[in-house]
This record gives C-alpha cells, structure tokens and sequence, in this order.
C-alpha cells in the first residue's frame, strides 16, 4: 500500500440539468488535478430524483462520455453515481472511472423506500471492490451506509491483514435533517471494520426543497475526522498515510474474533 491522495468534491448539485452538472462538476474536479483519486456526490447530473425518465441516461450516453474524458483531463480515477438506464430499468450506478477509460460499475443495493427509489430503481445484489496504489477499496451508495451486515469487512486469511478492504467510500444524496446519522454511522462504519471511510454529500437546496448540509468527512479507523467539510461548496485534498491503519489492525486485530457467515442478498 502506498500512500493515496483522494479529493472530495462537494458540491450543490443542479436539479435536472446534466449539462450545468458536467460543467459545474468538471471545473471542481479540475481544481483537484493531482489527486489520485477524485470523489463526486451521488446523482451529481440529476440530483436525487424519482423522475427517471427524465434524469436516467445510458451506458453509451453523454454522462458516461463525459466521466470518461474528464478522468483522462485530470488523470486520475473518478467515482459518483448517475442515473442509468438498462432496457426497462434504471439503476442508480457508481461508477469508477480510471484515467485509461476502463471502468468499474456498482448498482446501489439498497434503494431508499422511505423516497419511493425501490418503486422506480433496479437494485444491486453484488459488491465491488477495487484497488488503487495497494488500497482495495468498496465504493457505495447513500442508503447502503445503514446496513453493517452488507459492508462487514470479511475476514479472508489470504489478505493482508485478515481484511478485504481497507477504505469504503459513500457517495449520497443525504439530507440536512438526517445529518447526525450521517455524520454517526460514517464513524461506526470505520471503527467496526477496521478500515478508513470517506463520505461525500451534496449541499445546497433540490427541487424537491431538500435541503442538504454536506458533512463530507474522511474519518480513520479508530473513528477520528481527518477532514471534514461543513455545509458550503468545498473541494477537500487528504494524504491517506496506510502505516496508522495497518498499526491499528495488528494492535488491535478484532477481526480474528469476527463471526463467520454467509450473505444472500
């Protein structure tokens, strides 16, 4: 593992107007040339929205060609999520895009009900793991961060560690009058899998009058901010340094009294 640089850009996303995102989202990404890894919002062309018809795109759309192009701009990967279409169905799909225009893809499992996106929505049933510069890192989406069993960091003896990731990132939509769980779950997420965690949110006000406080954190192992971002439009730089995270894992390797099981999803 050698040390990472990743960038969260926090932004206020404009509701259903792709073109104002690509270049909103472009001139942020820009501002964090130099970073090996660059982290959007969820839905950052489209906002969170249960309009798919209007805000889905395709895999061979204009959305994915710009991510394409823009990683190879900057070099460096990029992840967010877009509104993709599939046939009859959309999914609300992170991608991980490397500068070299290869791609990595992970459909939300978990559709937020309480929204109506599991009416609308196709959800995933397959986690994704990607590696940067050693890191091997699992990209999710918003409502996914609720759910431990889905993100449990499995013990496998063949990895380093006795881990299968060592950073989960989330990508949301997560509104100001949930920001304490936000801000919560994101700390109990590093510090019961033993890993790092980065949180990217949106602020600003949708077109739905959700308001959004950002909060976007990059939070270590043992549940300490490295960074956090407050409620304003802000492209924030941190230096993952691996040593403190696998120093923790061999004073304290709480993964070798993990439980053993199975997930059916």
């Amino acid at each position: 593992m050698q040390p990472l640089t990743v960038s969260l850009v926090q932004g206020a996303t404009r509701w259903h107007d792709a073109p104002a995102n690509r270049d909103y989202y472009g001139a942020l990404a820009r501002r964090a040339r130099g970073s090996d890894l660059i982290v959007l919002p969820e839905t950052f062309l489209s906002g969170f929205s249960n309009d798919t018809r209007a805000s889905a795109d395709t895999m061979d759309g204009e959305g994915v060609a710009w991510l394409r192009a823009l990683a190879a701009d900057v070099g460096a990967v990029i992840c967010g999520s877009l509104a993709i279409r599939e046939g009859d169905t959309v999914y609300n799909r992170l991608l991980w895009m490397r500068p070299d225009g290869t791609f990595e893809q992970y459909d939300k499992r978990h559709l937020f009900r309480m929204a109506g996106e599991h009416t609308r929505y196709g959800g995933g049933s397959e986690r994704l793991i990607v590696e940067l510069k050693g890191w091997r890192i699992l990209p999710q989406v918003c409502y996914d961060l609720r759910f431990p069993v889905w993100l449990r960091n499995r013990r496998l003896t063949s990895a380093a560690g006795g881990m299968d990731y060592d950073l989960a990132i989330f990508v949301a939509n997560w509104p100001a009058p949930r920001r304490q769980p936000w801000r919560t779950l994101l700390r109990a997420r590093a510090i019961e899998n033993l890993a790092c965690v980065i949180g990217v949110n949106r602020v600003g006000v949708d077109g739905n009058e959700l308001p959004y406080a950002g909060d976007s954190a990059v939070i270590d192992p043992v549940g300490e901010p490295l960074v956090e971002c407050g409620a304003l439009e802000q492209v924030a730089t941190v230096a993952l340094d691996p040593a403190p995270l696998l120093a923790h894992r061999e004073r304290f390797p709480a993964w070798m009294d993990a439980d053993a099981f199975t997930l059916n999803p």
